[in-house]
């Protein structure tokens, strides 16, 4: 999964402060300067992007302010019903909804080449940088938005989750079969393997068949729904793909391919709904998927396979398309279309493994999920593949549940090093190795660890285990080169924190974690040329590895786009090493693999949505979110003990066992993602409301200014007396109301919740629950972060000679320490690429380094453009020694930061995934600061300082520097006492004051 946001790796040591760089203090909308140069901010902007110029030609996406049919006020569903397009006044609506795209296209000169009139109100069209700023400046207008790439983020899941057995929730749905039944999820993915057994089902005829009536007429099939609702979907022929691939199982298939180019499909993939990667067909059948009996996969048996919810139909919206590298890539444009389908088609559930912005809301396909939750839609979403970094989940709407991946089974053996210490591993090899001679890639080959194709020297490898790195290239492929070099087993490391991952390798492997890593150096290191290793299966340690625990991988909160005050990711569900269908050309002809993302976590949540749903037909989306939330229990971290990192976590891992009967709701409804909408910055006509006022079933305040009071209203699902306990470790929490009584299902109860900071240390998050005691027990996570100030991410300045002023907030009356490092010069490289090519460009970094700051600056804004750093002994490729960061965002630019980097050489790898407007080449200009590595120049100063701070008091300092040369680009920081983060300030001396 492709997701964007700013990788960091820093702590507290360059300004001597209690500090997280990289993280800001908090970021002031109304203050100056943009993000620094190249950070990932959703729009590719960087600091030298004038707003009123940022606008060039190309293909955009257009919100309109009036609301879609889904959210208007004559054709919204009511009560709580499900969205129906076929319904009165949505067919007239609708067509003045695109009579009025006609009319501004007619003004201005374009064509409109997609229009979005269901779940958003919008269009596609082809705009000039005039036609595009016009726009955006229109009051009818909500958001103009450049038309992007973005790219997709079990056998025994159904035991793990409580599905199975006498009490399970199969049973109570229904049994196995009927799970699910009556209900439709919808796939946005890169399509199906309709031969797939997960898929199969009855032919469909134009007489109706079954409970539901399900028929089909010419390519367009119906089924009645358990809520009463039809579905109305297309099978669509294409590209091997033929009518009778559906079925009663498969009861629906679309493709959408006009805003991603049918020139831009590679040859393996089809034009049409079938699966040319795999990823779509995995989370369709992890989701709704068949029985199976007896799948294996590479002589390995696994038994019995079956989707969360085999009772559901599912419907498929292909509009991710395979890539060269193994990826699955579409558009914004394209995604939004299959949402709109989708609403239309009349689905309940959408499950949506696919990236998104990390540090913004406003963005089309997340616009377009809102219209999805009014019309009832239960909108899945995969958090994100950048953990273990903060501030990196996806997908931080309120109106979407938003999942995090965690570990079910451990696939494991063990390697055991020829000093005696075992190393448990994940590993599915049923292969175990005798003691065999132990070799590092490092030493091995071209001087690397990373075991890319062609590194290694069969001299060298013949007959060894090789130890690779991870990182670089896919994990399979180190295996593949491991045995092309004719070596007999593979020792994958960790060497920072990661997932362990079982795959299927070529070669007999055992992936073990970055804390054995350093074992396995020390004792190459000791033993020499005659280090050994030995491969037994099973987890010999004695120590067992607990489950569920939070994938390494998984992204992590807080929430960047909601300046920390809403909690992401929501819940928790399976997602490593997970057993689905895949496409089989594309998986080495494999029929069921094992996956690994949360791009597999959330078809569980999307599959237990439709459980929840078959029933309890009449539930919306948001009584299924809270159900799974208020529900859902602690993980375990590496010792076995119960996890309160919520940032990992969010409420929880799912528990089916509980969520069919909650006891109490906890909602929120489109009055309120509309005001947190028009909070973030765009009029939707609705006061704005906060994002921590929403009235979710967790709470957070990312700046807690001595105390805070959050308020949330329960609804009763049944009758009943629920004791209050609120508890939060280093504050004095207290409720309104100490009991919630409900004489009735649907009785409201507000209450008031404060919270006083104690002894909680200032810029440290509190992590607690408020929990309700009763006829059930309902749980909701509380995040709380006391601050000492609210100050800008970044403020940016030019000339020699100059300053700037920083807005801040003050969190406590006194006197603030404003701590200051830099300026440093950066080095500068600047070039250009084709769109597939690369460059390097060789930097280096100073004795007694605190912070060393990569920015890739793209001049063209629309572009994308991707950086990877490496340690390396020299400026020669062959010298590298290890990954630094790896940083591939949607995004035009790249931004990285290393806190104490070793002194040396680093290579930067610039790759040219898109071109912008100005075509190719592509061009980039890489600055990179070496802080406390180089010296500092430019007399940087606070003024005044210390800075006098009131509580809740709006102030301001300045920031100055002199001297500095021209025609050069400058980074400094800014330290908080007591903030959480850090002001980055950038100085370009290459522009006049």
């Amino acid at each position: 999964m492709h997701v964007s946001g700013r990788l960091v790796v820093a702590a507290a040591s360059v300004l001597g402060l209690t500090l997280t760089l990289g993280s800001p203090a908090v970021a002031d909308p109304s203050g100056p300067g943009d993000p620094g140069p190249g950070a990932a901010d959703g729009t590719g902007r960087t600091a030298q992007r004038d707003d009123l110029t940022r606008y060039q030609a190309g293909r955009y996406v257009v919100m309109l302010a009036a609301p879609g049919a889904t959210t208007y006020g004559k054709t919204r569903a009511a009560g709580g019903k499900q969205f129906d397009a076929k319904g009165t006044g949505v067919a007239s609506y609708t067509k003045k909804l695109r009579g009025s795209h006609d009319r501004l296209a007619d003004d201005l000169g374009f064509d409109i080449a997609e229009h979005y009139t269901i779940s958003a109100n919008g269009f596609v069209a082809d705009l000039t940088a005039k036609q595009a700023t016009e726009l955006a400046t229109d009051r009818r207008v909500l958001m103009v938005q450049k038309d992007t790439i973005v790219h997709a983020d079990t056998w025994n899941t159904p035991d793990f989750l409580g599905l199975t057995g006498k009490r399970g929730v199969w049973k109570q749905a229904g049994g196995q079969d009927r799970a699910g039944d009556g209900v439709v999820v919808g796939v946005i993915d890169s399509g199906i393997w309709p031969e797939s057994a997960s898929f199969r089902g009855s032919r469909l005829t134009a007489k109706p068949q079954g409970r539901w009536g399900l028929k089909i007429s010419g390519r367009v099939t119906s089924m009645k729904k358990s809520d009463g609702n039809v579905f109305r979907g297309e099978c669509e022929t294409g590209e091997e793909f033929a009518v009778t691939d559906c079925n009663s199982k498969l009861i629906s298939a679309r493709s959408f391919v006009k805003g991603y180019g049918e020139n831009r499909t590679i040859e393996a993939d089809y034009l049409s709904a079938r699966d040319g990667n795999g990823h779509g067909s995995h989370t369709a059948s992890t989701a709704a998927g068949n029985p199976v009996r007896d799948v294996a996969t590479e002589g390995v048996e696994f038994g019995d396979v079956s989707g969360v919810a085999p009772g559901a139909r599912i419907a498929v919206y292909k509009a991710l398309w395979a890539t060269d590298d193994g990826r699955a890539s579409g558009t914004t444009s394209d995604l939004v279309a299959a949402i709109e389908q989708a609403v239309t088609d009349g689905v309940d559930v959408l499950n949506y493994s696919i990236s998104g912005p990390t540090d913004t809301t406003l963005e089309a396909a997340e616009i377009a999920f809102e219209g999805a939750a009014e019309a009832g839609v239960f909108v899945a979403a995969s958090a994100g593949n950048e953990g273990p970094g903060a501030s990196t989940v996806a997908h931080n709407s309120p109106w979407v549940t938003t999942v995090a991946a965690s570990t079910h089974h451990s696939f494991e053996n063990t390697a055991v090093l020829g000093n005696g210490e075992k190393l448990v591993g994940a590993s599915i090899s049923s292969t175990a190795l005798p003691s065999t001679r132990l070799v590092s890639a490092a030493e091995a080959g071209d001087g690397t660890a990373l075991c890319a194709p062609g590194s290694l020297d069969p001299a060298e490898v013949a007959g060894a285990v090789v130890v690779c790195e991870r990182g670089g290239v896919d994990r399979v492929v180190k295996s593949e080169e491991v045995e092309r070099a004719g070596g007999v087993g593979m020792l994958l490391v960790n060497v920072t924190e990661g997932s362990l991952d079982a795959d299927f390798h070529a070669v007999p492997t055992v992936h073990v974690s970055h804390v054995d890593a350093p074992k396995v150096d020390a004792y190459l290191s000791s033993a020499g040329a005659g280090a050994t290793v030995s491969f037994v299966l099973g987890n010999q340690t004695g120590t067992v590895t607990p489950v569920p625990q939070v994938a390494g991988f998984s992204s992590r909160g807080p929430a960047a786009s909601d300046d920390s005050d809403l909690l992401k990711p929501d819940l928790a569900a399976p997602g490593v090493s997970v057993l689905a269908a895949v496409a089989p050309p594309s998986n080495h002809g494999r029929d069921y693999d094992l996956y690994s993302g949360t791009s597999m976590a959330a078809p569980h949540v999307a599959g237990l949505a439709a459980i929840v749903q078959g029933v309890h037909p009449a539930w919306t989306p948001m009584q299924i979110k809270s159900a799974m939330m208020t529900t859902a229990y602690d993980l375990k971290d590496a010792a076995g003990k119960p996890s309160r990192d919520l940032f990992a976590q969010g409420a929880g891992h799912v528990n089916p066992r509980s969520f069919l009967d909650p006891g109490l709701f906890v909602l929120s409804d489109w009055e309120q993602w509309r005001g947190y909408v028009t909070g973030l910055g765009l009029d939707t006509g609705v006061p704005a409301l906060a994002p921590n006022e929403v009235n979710l079933p967790s709470l957070a305040e990312g700046h807690v200014m001595t105390s805070a009071t959050l308020t949330r209203t329960f609804t009763a699902a049944r009758r009943g007396t629920w004791r209050v306990k609120v508890d939060v470790p280093g504050f004095r929490s207290t409720a309104s109301r100490s009991t919630v009584s409900a004489r009735r299902a649907g009785q409201e109860t507000a209450v008031d919740f404060r919270f006083d900071r104690t002894t909680a240390p200032l810029s440290a998050w509190a992590f607690g629950h408020i929990t309700l005691t009763g006829p059930t027990t309902v749980r909701l996570p509380v995040a709380l972060r006391p601050v000492s100030v609210k100050a800008p991410a970044s403020v940016a300045g030019t000339g020699t000679d100059g300053s700037v002023p920083v807005p801040i907030t003050g969190g406590f009356t006194g006197e603030l320490d404003v701590a200051h490092a830099g300026l440093v010069k950066g080095q500068v490289a600047e070039g250009g690429l084709e769109v597939g090519d690369y460059a390097l460009e060789c930097v280096t970094v100073g004795a007694g380094n605190d912070l060393a700051q990569f920015d890739l600056v793209a001049p063209d804004a629309e572009s994308d453009l991707d950086m990877y750093v490496y340690k390396s002994r020299t400026c020669d490729p062959g010298s590298v020694t290890a990954v630094a960061g790896e940083i591939a965002t949607p995004s035009a630019g790249e931004t990285f930061s290393l806190e104490n980097a070793p002194a040396g050489t680093y290579i930067v790898e610039i790759d040219a995934f898109a071109a912008g407007d100005q075509g190719t080449p592509v061009p980039y200009s890489l600055r990179v600061y070496d802080l406390g590595g180089s010296p500092s120049v430019g007399n940087l100063k606070v003024d005044p300082d210390p800075v006098p701070v009131t509580t809740g008091g709006d102030t301001s300092f300045d920031v100055s520097w002199t001297g500095l040369d021209p025609d050069g680009h400058y980074f400094g920081l800014l330290g908080y006492d007591g903030a959480p983060g850090s002001t980055y300030v950038y100085v370009d001396t290459t522009v006049s004051p």
